[in-house]
């Protein structure tokens, strides 16, 4: 695939530049609730039980998120060249 191919138009680069801030932001919030009830929980262990439910909720909510988000990434840039480091 050459790069003109692989290029990204400025309105694509916009939506999935949006996209990622709302995904940061959901982020962002589902970790603050969950260290507010970690925090909480070391003060009344009944909130333990909150937080076990909250993490498990939104675990997969982010991942599912950022499985998306990559997935969009991926249909706009195309895949990775060979021979570039994939990252962990």
């Amino acid at each position: 695939m050459s790069d003109q191919e692989r290029s990204i138009s400025q309105e694509e680069l916009v939506v999935l530049q949006k996209q990622f801030s709302e995904i940061k932001h959901s982020i962002n919030n589902a970790l603050a609730v969950m260290m507010a009830l970690s925090e909480m929980s070391q003060r009344r262990p009944d909130y333990s039980e909150k937080l076990a439910s909250t993490v498990l909720t939104k675990a997969p909510q982010i991942v599912s998120s950022l499985q998306e988000f990559t997935q969009a990434l991926n249909e706009k840039a195309g895949p990775k060249p060979e021979g570039l480091p994939t990252g962990a």
